[in-house]
C-alpha cells in the first residue's frame, strides 16, 4: 500500500510537471499543436517503463530507464527535424519523466529538482529574452566579394546584422545563400517623405 501511494505521489508529480511544461510554456508560446502528445506520451511512458522497470529489477531497471532515455533521445531526433527551441522542451519531457519514475528519490527532491527544470525553461525561452535578435537564412539576387558590401546589404534588408555565414556562393546564377544573424529595427522606426511621416515596413521572412 505504502509502494502504491509512493507511486501515486511520483505520477502525480510527473502529470502536474509535464502538464505545466506543455500547456504552460511550450504552446503558448509555439503553438505547435502536434509535439503536444508527443510531449506528454513519451513523459509518461518513459516514467511508467522508469517505474516499472525499477519495481521488477531493483536498481538494475533504474539502469535500464537511463539507457532507454538514450535510445528514445537519438531515435527522436533522428526521425525528424527540430527546432533547437523544441530539442530543449524534448529533452526536457524526458527528463522530467525519469526523474520523477526514479523509484528511490524523495517526492521532495524531485519536485524540486522539477521546479528548477521548469524554471530554467520558462526563462531560457521567454519572449523577452533577446526578442530583438532573429536568424534568418536567406537567399540573394547578387554575389557579394567585400564585407563591407555584404553588411551593408543585410543592413538594408533585415536589420543590424550581427554575425553572418556565407552558405553558398553561385556565379552562374549569381546569387549567394547566407545564414546571418541580426537585431531587426524597431517597429516604431519611421521615416519622412515630404510633409508625410510613414512607417518604415518590416521584412517579412521565415526566420529559424
Amino acid at each position: 500500500m505504502d509502494s502504491l501511494r509512493h507511486l501515486t505521489a511520483h505520477l502525480g508529480l510527473d502529470l502536474t510537471a509535464i502538464c505545466l511544461l506543455t500547456f504552460a510554456i511550450y504552446y503558448p508560446r509555439h503553438r505547435r499543436r502536434d509535439l503536444v502528445p508527443a510531449y506528454l506520451a513519451l513523459n509518461v511512458a518513459l516514467f511508467t517503463i522508469v517505474a516499472a522497470l525499477a519495481e521488477v529489477g531493483g536498481s538494475g531497471g533504474t539502469a535500464l530507464g537511463f539507457g532507454l532515455f538514450g535510445v528514445l533521445s537519438i531515435i527522436r531526433l533522428r526521425s525528424d527535424a527540430v527546432q533547437h527551441e523544441e530539442v530543449a522542451y524534448y529533452f526536457t519531457t524526458l527528463v522530467l519523466g525519469l526523474l520523477c519514475g526514479l523509484p528511490h528519490l524523495g517526492l521532495g527532491l524531485a519536485a524540486a529538482l522539477s521546479a528548477v527544470l521548469l524554471l530554467v525553461v520558462y526563462t531560457a525561452d521567454h519572449p523577452r529574452l533577446l526578442s530583438g535578435v532573429r536568424r534568418a537564412v536567406i537567399t540573394l539576387d547578387v554575389v557579394h566579394t567585400e564585407p563591407d558590401a555584404l553588411r551593408a546589404d543585410l543592413a538594408r534588408r533585415l536589420g543590424e546584422p550581427l554575425h553572418w555565414t556565407v552558405m553558398e556562393i553561385d556565379f552562374v546564377r549569381d546569387l549567394m545563400v547566407v545564414d546571418v544573424r541580426y537585431r531587426e529595427p524597431r517597429a516604431s522606426a519611421v521615416r519622412r517623405r515630404g510633409g508625410e511621416t510613414v512607417r518604415r515596413p518590416e521584412p517579412v521572412l521565415d526566420a529559424a
